[in-house]
């Protein structure tokens, strides 16, 4: 295998760059390649350099290192840019995006990827990345751009349109469902289930349990699934070591299993007979049932928020773990066990020729789903390869799974022409199709309040 030029921007993220950077460095085959870690933090970024080139000593990476804090001055003659970039303060600005719509009246379910908040949170993130990809139309126009930011359709969706860079999103989604599969059928399966409390919840204890069953469970079954980023739905489900369809004895057991479990989940499969994979923490920003006042629906299904303090904290004490080990106070063992998430499967295979089948990858509709608009960005399997990547062809969604999904790509569209433009118009009509919107006058608040809010993260509308 040749060596490659890849270019990690967001290096210095307490997570992302350090399970990035650690899997690549890790790589037999990518040994002798140019890594470029990027980061407009030069404190963050100054801790990850030092991390890598004690990586690269002492793994005998054999790697040209350098860092940079401009992307700019990173591309020259890059294959990959991998980016996982976010307008911060992350938590503080999130917080922002769902405190904003209450003063109206509107209780978002999640606030991160879809409605008000999704549109606030990638208006934010659009206008670097499209300054990312601009660059990269003169640097390398050739690279593939491996996108982890969110909002991942908005971001994908923006790139593939607006711009002449390959684009593929990855997402670690795809294996809630796997949790959720092992952990309804372990008895039959063989799973171990951890003891304490399992849920799909973005609680750091919680999440390590449902990984343990999903690892656990990707040996023993194969999902296919499609549908939309983090509104991904179970088309097939398989026994590995025989075949045997397994779905029609899921569908047994789930309606069996404890009710407390995923309960909109529970429901949503119930009313269009299709098991939807995200988990409802995830699921709940994309439907129009979780957010009446009146009903108070996130109380029923358990919806909690994402706790944007304890987070923060945890952010900070990453960096401070990844300062030890790069001076050398702890060791850097469990970095091989780093999972960078698809990026070193995508990076590895393209470059190298070989072939590979990821389990969910990000890409325009070129009839990976019939029934949803062509161009637009789904979330199915794809095959990575020399020639790059491609999505599988998982036909059709039932139409009221399909018509759910078509109602967020149109949004989706209507928030990227609105923050690639400015466009103001585009802006109310994406909100006006949020799941949670249920009146014109509160649309436009909204909107004119983020507008006002983030009026620096937002100089395209003004």
């Amino acid at each position: 295998m040749l060596p490659t030029k890849i270019v990690v921007i967001g290096a210095g993220s307490a997570s992302f760059g350090l399970n990035t950077v650690a899997a690549l460095m890790g790589s037999g085959r990518l040994r002798g390649s140019h890594l470029a870690l990027v980061d407009r933090n030069a404190e963050t970024l100054g801790i990850m350099t030092r991390l890598a080139e004690r990586l690269n000593r002492e793994w005998d990476a054999d790697m040209t290192l350098t860092s940079h804090t401009h992307h700019a001055d990173a591309l020259e003659g890059a294959a990959f840019v991998v980016s996982a970039i976010e307008v911060g303060p992350r938590e503080e600005l999130w917080r922002q995006d769902y405190e904003i719509t209450l003063k109206y009246g509107v209780r978002q379910p999640y606030a991160e990827n879809g409605g008000p908040g999704g549109f606030a949170h990638a208006a934010r993130n659009i206008g670097p990345v499209m300054e990312i990809v601009r660059a990269m139309e003169d640097a390398c126009p050739e690279a593939w751009f491996i996108n982890y930011t969110n909002p991942m359709i908005r971001i994908c969706d923006a790139i593939a349109r607006y711009s002449r860079i390959k684009v593929v999103g990855l997402c670690h989604q795809i294996y809630i469902g796997y949790g959720m599969v092992g952990y309804v059928l372990a008895d039959e399966l063989g799973i171990e289930v951890p003891e304490g409390e399992i849920s799909t919840h973005a609680d750091p204890d919680i999440w390590p349990k449902l990984m343990q069953i999903a690892h656990q469970a990707t040996q023993k079954v194969d999902i296919l699934a499609a549908g939309l980023n983090h509104f991904s739905w179970m088309l097939d489900l398989r026994l590995k070591a025989t075949g045997e369809d397994l779905y029609p004895h899921f569908r047994e057991r789930w309606a069996a299993f404890d009710p407390a479990f995923e309960p909109l989940t529970r429901r949503v499969f119930d009313a269009f007979g299709l098991f939807p994979i995200a988990g409802d923490e995830h699921l709940c920003e994309y439907l129009p049932w979780v957010s009446d006042p009146q009903t108070r629906p996130w109380e029923k299904y358990g919806i909690s928020l994402y706790d944007w303090e304890r987070m923060g904290r945890m952010r900070s004490a990453g960096h401070e773990w990844i300062a030890a080990m790069a001076d050398g106070r702890e060791s850097v063992d469990g970095l091989r066990y780093c999972d960078s998430e698809g990026a070193l499967e995508m990076i590895e295979n393209m470059a190298g020729a070989g072939q590979h089948f990821h389990l969910a990858v990000n890409l325009p509709n070129d009839g990976q789903i019939a029934n949803l608009p062509a161009g637009a960005i789904v979330e199915t399997p794809g095959w990575v390869s020399g020639a790059g990547v491609r999505g599988v062809c998982a036909g059709e969604l039932p139409e009221g799974v399909a018509e759910l999904c078509r109602r967020e790509m149109a949004a989706v569209r209507l928030c990227v022409d609105a923050a690639v433009h400015g466009d103001r118009q585009a802006a109310l009509q994406c909100l006006l199709l949020s799941p949670c919107i249920t009146d014109m006058d509160v649309a436009r608040q909204i909107l004119d309040d983020y507008l006002e809010s983030y009026r620096e993260y937002l100089p395209q509308f003004w």
